[in-house]
């Protein structure tokens, strides 16, 4: 497989210079399918999907604050990935990847916990609940924060990296516990709209809309990380 992508000149791109050429040749194009991605998204949540016969129209917040939450905890495996592989075999470009993921994820976490907040605040009557999946959830955005302050704090860019990674794998963990929490504890939070052990729990509207904005998401994620590590690799390769 190694040589394979060898002979077809892909592994040259694990560099940080070669791939800031593919990088920004990429940036467009993503950035274009989130807009054409998140119109058909919005007019889904706002005129085509059913008022929910329970919470009314309050719930069309869902369309966003879901594939926010899924896209907080992708975001963070995907980091944590990427670090661990700059920690294992010194991949620089790796570490690079890791820190330019790490802001988009903080975004993503807060807009998950402040759309759940207005979404709680009509159907829960509160704001705010020391919830399992709330606390954890917030829990991961004190861990993007943590990861982005510790390189900041970190003069030395090699160690920096290093300490960023066993932090990031550290807080794995937290991500089978945002899933899974709503099944391990009794929480106010409602069960997970989409599972694979039982199936879709919504109209089939409301599940194209929720699908159609986390692309949205998922291509302006990519995006952003792009020219965000086009710049990290600026400041220390060029």
């Amino acid at each position: 497989m190694i040589s394979t992508l060898a002979q077809a000149g892909w592994l040259r791109y694990a560099s940080p210079r070669p791939f800031h050429r593919l990088a920004g040749r990429m940036v467009p194009g993503f950035a274009i399918a989130s807009i054409l991605f998140v119109m058909p998204g919005i007019q889904i949540a706002l005129f085509v999907a059913p008022t929910d016969a329970v919470q009314g129209d309050v719930y069309r917040i869902m369309f966003v604050h879901v594939p926010a939450a899924w896209m907080s905890m992708l975001l963070y495996v995907v980091m944590a990935a990427y670090a661990g592989l700059g920690l294992v075999l010194n991949a620089r470009l790796s570490a690079m990847m890791a820190r330019a993921i790490a802001p988009t994820g903080a975004l993503f976490t807060a807009l998950a916990l402040v759309t759940g907040a207005l979404w709680g605040r009509p159907t829960w009557g509160a704001w705010w609940v020391w919830d399992a999946r709330l606390t954890s959830e917030l829990i991961l955005l004190f861990l993007y924060l943590g990861f982005m302050s510790l390189h900041g704090a970190i003069d030395d860019t090699r160690r920096a990296d290093r300490a960023c990674a066993v932090l990031a794998l550290a807080g794995v963990v937290n991500i089978p516990v945002i899933y899974f929490s709503v099944q391990w504890w009794y929480t106010l939070h409602q069960g997970a709209s989409l599972s694979f052990g039982s199936g879709v729990s919504m109209d089939a509207s409301m599940l194209a809309g929720i699908l159609v904005m986390t692309l949205a998401l998922w291509c302006y994620a990519i995006a952003i990380v792009l020219v965000r590590v086009r710049r990290i690799i600026d400041e220390r390769e060029f």
